[in-house]
């Protein structure tokens, strides 16, 4: 990666941690990257790339990939739900402050927005691909469609989910992912 790109994006990542939802500015996120407004734009044309750019980064740094790979390649669908609950709701407090800061701009940032609904579409993808493997198998409820699976296992790995039981009610990460795995199970699993 370029040097300039790669600084450009480790600024972008401090500032959305550090402003806890305060806006982030392209001159805020050029000055913390020591280079020109003019310089910024040249890498990105715009705030929202900038900001997907830079969930994407994270994702690099802590090598999601590495961590799907469990999950992607589980035998059967029974495997993959509780190994994908337990990538992504470990991801969860790696993300939570861009997240949540995400999240609070968004009220009234379209960039903000696009950039967290950008990374919540790949959480929902790996939602549909568990529920899709559970389905071929034979093994999804009855009780539920399977567009109804996907929505519930997405909103039930939400991050706002997670910061209410381990933030708010002070669970534990091992207690947060033990509970919502056999919620899971319990739910959209035949049998």
């Amino acid at each position: 990666m370029n040097p300039t790109r790669s600084r450009i994006l480790k600024s972008a990542w401090s500032l959305l941690e550090e402003g806890g939802g305060n806006a982030v500015r392209m001159s805020d996120i050029a000055k913390a990257a020591k280079i020109s407004r003019q310089a910024l734009y040249l890498h990105f044309p715009n705030r929202a790339e900038l900001l997907v750019a830079t969930t994407k980064y994270i994702d690099e740094v802590h090598d999601i990939q590495d961590r799907l790979k469990a999950s992607r390649n589980a035998a059967t669908g029974e495997e993959r739900l509780p190994l994908w609950i337990e990538t992504w709701g470990n991801y969860i407090p790696t993300i939570y402050g861009v997240g949540k800061a995400l999240i609070a701009m968004g009220e009234a940032d379209e960039d903000a927005t696009a950039a967290w609904t950008d990374r919540m579409a790949a959480v929902k993808h790996g939602c549909a691909a568990a529920i899709a493997a559970l389905k071929a198998d034979g093994r999804l409820t009855e009780a539920l469609s399977e567009t109804e699976a996907v929505d519930f296992l997405w909103t039930l790995l939400s991050v706002g989910n997670w910061a209410q039981l381990c933030q708010g009610c002070g669970w534990s990460q091992e207690r947060y992912i033990e509970v919502t795995q056999r919620i899971a199970r319990e739910t959209l699993v035949r049998g």
